[in-house]
C-alpha cells in the first residue's frame, strides 16, 4: 500500500509545483525528516486498534468499581448520618439526664449535711456529758487533793508554833508526862 502511495507520488514529482517541490519545500528540512512523524502515527494508530478492546474493558470496569465505590460511600454517609442523629437524640436526653441526676445529687448532698449535723450534735452532747464527768473527777480529786494539801499545811504550822513555844524545860516536862502515863521507866 505504501509502495503503490509512493509511487504515485513519485510520478507527480517531476511535475513543476508537484510532489517534489512540496517535499523539498516543507519536508526535506534537516532533522524533520517526515517519515519519523509517519511511522509514528502508523504505530499509534496500531495500538490504539489493538488496544482498543482490552482497555475499553479496563476503563469500564474501573468505571463500574467507581460506581460502586460512590454507591457504598452514599450508603456509608447515610448510615453515618443515622448515626449523627441518634447520637445527638441521645446528647439531647443527657442533658435531661444530667438535670435529674444534678438534682438528685442536690437531694442527697442536703440530706448527708442535716445527717452530718444531727451526727455532730450528738458527737457534741456526748463530748459534752463526758467533759463533764471528767470536770467532776478533777472536781473530786483536785478538792481531795486540796483537803490533804489543807490538813498537811495545818499540822506543819502547827508544829511550828509549837516549836517557837517549847523550850527544852517544857520538852522536858512532856517526856516526863509521856513516860508517867505508859507507866513508867522500867
Amino acid at each position: 500500500m505504501f509502495a503503490i502511495l509512493f509511487s504515485t507520488l513519485i510520478l507527480f514529482a517531476g511535475q513543476k509545483g508537484g510532489f517534489m517541490e512540496f517535499y523539498d519545500k516543507y519536508l526535506n528540512y534537516p532533522g524533520f525528516e517526515f517519515w519519523k512523524f509517519l511511522n509514528l502515527a502508523i504505530f499509534v494508530a496500531v495500538l490504539v486498534h489493538l488496544l482498543r478492546k482490552p482497555l475499553s474493558e479496563k476503563f469500564k470496569q474501573k468505571r463500574d468499581e467507581i460506581r460502586a465505590e460512590i454507591i457504598r460511600a452514599a450508603r456509608e454517609k447515610e448510615e453515618a448520618m443515622s448515626r449523627l442523629t441518634a447520637a445527638e437524640a441521645r446528647l439531647a436526653g443527657l442533658a435531661n439526664e444530667k438535670e435529674s441526676i444534678i438534682r438528685e445529687a442536690k437531694t442527697e448532698a442536703e440530706a448527708e449535711v442535716a445527717r452530718l449535723m444531727a451526727s455532730a450534735e450528738e458527737e457534741a452532747g456526748r463530748l459534752k456529758s463526758q467533759s463533764e464527768i471528767e470536770l467532776m473527777r478533777l472536781y473530786q480529786q483536785a478538792k481531795s487533793e486540796l483537803r490533804r494539801f489543807t490538813a498537811e499545811e495545818s499540822i506543819r504550822r502547827a508544829e511550828t508554833k509549837l516549836k517557837q513555844r517549847i523550850t527544852p524545860e517544857i520538852d522536858n516536862e512532856l517526856v516526863q508526862s509521856g513516860v508517867k502515863a505508859i507507866g513508867g521507866m522500867n
